[in-house]
């Protein structure tokens, strides 16, 4: 079927009608008898010249092919960890918590996953819970969050059914109830407060209450990373925040260290979703310069790496940084999991869109 969006197709299309009546041959078959020099003729070329799409593998990118959004977790001993837990044996992931001690960043990301896990079978959970594992309460805590999020589903909340929100409350009440457990059985532990930080946002707390919750994280590590991921998601316009309060969370946190500078490159995402044009800011600019050392340094196996990396990207891109974009690119590799790719229903898309503008602005290999 011929375009007719304008008047130069119009013609063009006019003119091949006329052509093929004049012979007595349907438009079909009459474009059949054409080479494509003479086809062109009746195809007028765009006003604006066709941007040809850069080969990524002459920066050392993957195919496109091979880009997926499946869930990657980097630390192999934390993704054995959680297959074995799959499999039926908790025993792994005892194991892991044990050995993990304090390093309270790395605690919360691998109680992140097994909870994920236990939300799909919480069998080998209970196992766990009846050796009496302060750890394992921690696990089954992250885990009804887990549950209540699933049935929540990541819809927008007006696409939530009634029978999704009573399902989402009622688990999240258990899931209190479990993480008040939790903090009693480890007193001096970040890792439950943290998930006390999702429940609080889920359940709705007022600003004041959220708040004490807060205190109660800080006191125990003031530079505790996934907490500061979960309360500036509280601090957002779309939950219970303002931009302003979301922002300056954000600066507060720059201010402390460099591992939490990737909070301002989510605010000025979740600015972005809004509506708002954040990339491009002086915060955004501040934050790079800082967590881009971080991230080649001190942070390489923070837990935090790739996903700061894909928000560093995005910013990058953004700020016409593309060489430093590519380099980023290239550490993600085929994963496209992070967030930020993912907003729009699309992640591997919006990645794809994203490294080819990075390569399209960088310099040529």
């Amino acid at each position: 079927m011929l375009s007719l969006f304008n008047s130069k197709r119009r013609k063009a299309a006019i003119a091949l009608v006329k052509a093929a009546r004049a012979r007595g041959m349907s438009v079909e078959d009459y474009a059949k008898t054409l080479s494509p020099e003479e086809l062109a003729q009746y195809v007028p070329q765009d006003d604006k010249p066709k941007v040809e799409m850069p080969d990524v593998a002459l920066w050392g990118l993957p195919p496109d092919k091979e880009v997926t959004a499946a869930k990657f977790v980097a630390d192999a001993r934390v993704a054995e960890a959680v297959a074995a837990y799959r499999a039926g044996d908790w025993q792994p992931a005892a194991a892991l918590l044990t050995d993990l001690g304090t390093g309270w960043d790395r605690r919360a990301f691998a109680v992140q996953q097994l909870g994920d896990a236990a939300a799909d079978d919480d069998g080998p959970l209970k196992a766990w819970q009846a050796s009496g594992s302060a750890d394992a309460a921690a696990v089954n805590a992250q885990g009804l969050v887990a549950l209540a999020w699933q049935i929540r589903s990541s819809y927008t909340p007006e696409h939530v059914s009634e029978e999704q929100w009573a399902g989402f409350f009622r688990v999240l009440e258990d899931a209190e109830a479990a993480t008040r457990a939790a903090t009693e059985a480890a007193p001096e532990d970040p890792t439950p407060w943290c998930t006390m930080l999702t429940v609080a946002r889920g359940r709705q707390y007022e600003n004041d209450d959220f708040r004490a919750v807060w205190a109660e994280l800080v006191a125990r590590d003031p530079l505790h990373r996934p907490a500061h991921e979960q309360a500036l998601q509280y601090w957002c316009a779309k939950w219970f925040g303002s931009h302003e309060q979301m922002f300056a969370f954000a600066d507060e946190a720059l201010e402390k260290a460099p591992k939490l500078a990737g909070l301002a490159l989510v605010a000025a995402h979740e600015a972005e979703d809004k509506g708002v044009e954040a990339w491009k800011s002086d915060r955004t600019r501040r934050a790079l310069d800082v967590v881009l050392p971080w991230l080649d340094g001190e942070g390489r196996d923070h837990p935090a790496n790739l996903r700061d990396r894909a928000y560093a990207a995005k910013a990058l891109v953004a700020n016409d940084r593309c060489d430093e974009a590519v380099e980023q690119f290239r550490v993600l590799g085929v994963h496209a999991d992070a967030s930020v790719w993912a907003y729009r229903g699309r992640p591997e898309r919006e990645f794809l869109k994203t490294r080819y503008l990075a390569c399209y602005g960088a310099t040529r290999p």
